[in-house]
Parts: C-alpha cells; sequence; structure tokens
C-alpha cells in the first residue's frame, strides 16, 4: 500500500493558460483559502516561481503539467498506461489487452480500443481491426488498450488519496453527461451508495495496485453490474461535481520534488515526454 507523506508546506497552485470551467473552480478555492495561485502563460515558469519553497500542486492539461514540472524539477505520479491490465479481472467485467495499434489491426473481432496514453485517436467500439487509424494516419507502434465491449449506463468520477476516497461525482449518465439543468452534477437515488460502495472494496484490496493520488472512474452497466472503467493522473483530470478543496490536497500527493523520490514512487512517476 502507498504511504502519503506528510507536507505541511503552504500551497501554491499553478494553472494552464486557458481559464475552463474546472480551473476556474480551483482559482476559486485557492482565493478563498488565501493560497497563492498563478496562471502559467505560454507554460513557462517565471524565475521567481521556480525555486518556491512552497508544496506545488499543477493543475492542467497532461503536456502543460509535464513542462512545468520539468522545469521546477518535479515528479508527477499517475497510474501507469497498462494499470488496467494489473487488475483483478473481477473488478473489470471484461478481458482487457496492452497490445501495439499494429497489433489491434490484425484482430477482426469487434473491440473498444483507446490509446494508453493521451487523445491519439478516438476511443471507441470498433468492428473490427481494419477500422482503427491507419498506418498513415497513426503510426502503428503507439500503445492502446483493447477490451471488451461494456455498456456503461453510469460512470462515476473519484479522487482517491492514499486509498482513501476523497470526493466523487457521476459525470455520464444514460448516454450524455449527468450534469442537471442548474449546472449541477447531482447523484441519483441510490447512485451514490453503490459507486462509493464499489469504489471502496477496490480501494481496501491491496492486490489492486494503485499510486498515492489519482483519480478512479467505475461505472454500472445496463444490467446492474458495477466495473472498473479506468484511472488517470488527478493533476490533469475534469473535476465534474466534485469538491474542488479536496481535489487539490489530492493532486498535492501525486507532485513532488524529484529529490523525494523514492523506490516505491518509481512505478508512479510520468514517462510522458514534452516537446
Amino acid at each position: 500500500m502507498s504511504e502519503l507523506v506528510k507536507d505541511d508546506r503552504p500551497i501554491t497552485v499553478l494553472l494552464g493558460p486557458r481559464a475552463t470551467d474546472d480551473s476556474v473552480a480551483i482559482w476559486r478555492v485557492c482565493v478563498a483559502n488565501h493560497w497563492p495561485v498563478h496562471r502559467i502563460q505560454a507554460w513557462r515558469v517565471p524565475e521567481e516561481l521556480r525555486s518556491c519553497p512552497n508544496s506545488i500542486i499543477i493543475y492542467g492539461e497532461p503536456l502543460f503539467a509535464e513542462a512545468v514540472a520539468d522545469q521546477m524539477d518535479l515528479a508527477l505520479l499517475e497510474p501507469s498506461i497498462d494499470w488496467l491490465t494489473t487488475v483483478p479481472q473481477k473488478y473489470l467485467s471484461r478481458q482487457i489487452e496492452f497490445m501495439t495499434l499494429g497489433s489491434a489491426r490484425l484482430l477482426d473481432s469487434p473491440a473498444f480500443v483507446k490509446p494508453a496514453d493521451g487523445k491519439i485517436f478516438e476511443p471507441r467500439v470498433y468492428a473490427s481491426g481494419s477500422d482503427l487509424p491507419s498506418e498513415e494516419q497513426v503510426d502503428q507502434d503507439i500503445p492502446v488498450l483493447r477490451s471488451g465491449i461494456m455498456d456503461f449506463r453510469l460512470e462515476v468520477r473519484c479522487f482517491v488519496l492514499n486509498r482513501k476516497l476523497m470526493t466523487m461525482s457521476p459525470y455520464w449518465r444514460e448516454g450524455e453527461l449527468a450534469r442537471s439543468a442548474d449546472d449541477q452534477w447531482p447523484c441519483l437515488l441510490h447512485e451514490e451508495t453503490e459507486a462509493r460502495t464499489f469504489a471502496e472494496r477496490i480501494l481496501s484490496d491491496p492486490t489492486v495496485p494503485l499510486p498515492p493520488a489519482c483519480t478512479l472512474d467505475v461505472g454500472k452497466t445496463s444490467d446492474g453490474t458495477w466495473a472498473i472503467i479506468e484511472s488517470n493522473p488527478c493533476w490533469g483530470a475534469g473535476l465534474y461535481g466534485c469538491d474542488p478543496t479536496q481535489v487539490l490536497q489530492t493532486i498535492r500527493a501525486a507532485i513532488l520534488p524529484r529529490s523525494e523520490v523514492t523506490a516505491s514512487h518509481h512505478p508512479w512517476i510520468s514517462k510522458r515526454k514534452t516537446v
């Protein structure tokens, strides 16, 4: 089990240059808590922030977060790109394979296929491998996840800190965003209890490997089965209706100075390259 190292340093939050609903929500929480918050223009960290003694929280798209982390000698922690293949099958309710896009193109049965890292092509159900993007469009060597087809009718985002569920919100229900007309993300009858029970069952199982902090998306199918959808880095994840304060505390554990990296962190250090 990953142990969280207590960090009593003040917080400084760095946001990407593009103002989104989520980053604005983060900004407001920072102002309310008197935490320094900065929008980083052109992905260039101002010199006065590069040696900031505070605990640094970065929130933004993955390549932005990586670029900022590189400039500040920080390590970002996240689930490995093949994480789903390391999870006990009983929590997945489907077979999942990690392979290259070229290998997936050779298979002729229907499957859900997504890039294992990034948004290089559309993740969806493909009738056969021949329907995947061609080699002229996408390099055959990129890693993908190929899985059995699931009919998720409800999808719920959980922010997880040291295997504890910090905050959660539905984000997809019956084929559309779970946002209400008044811009809320409500849980309907029994949804929160069911999602929490399933997520906490996963988090309490030591055979499920997890970084110190991440998101865990779980879903309910049309026949009532709950299963893991995926896990992603918390420092780039959408909030939906999750509590921004709890999100920030979660992200805090996923970003640390490289001088503080230990052997237990190595499997979770982001290996994404910036240009």
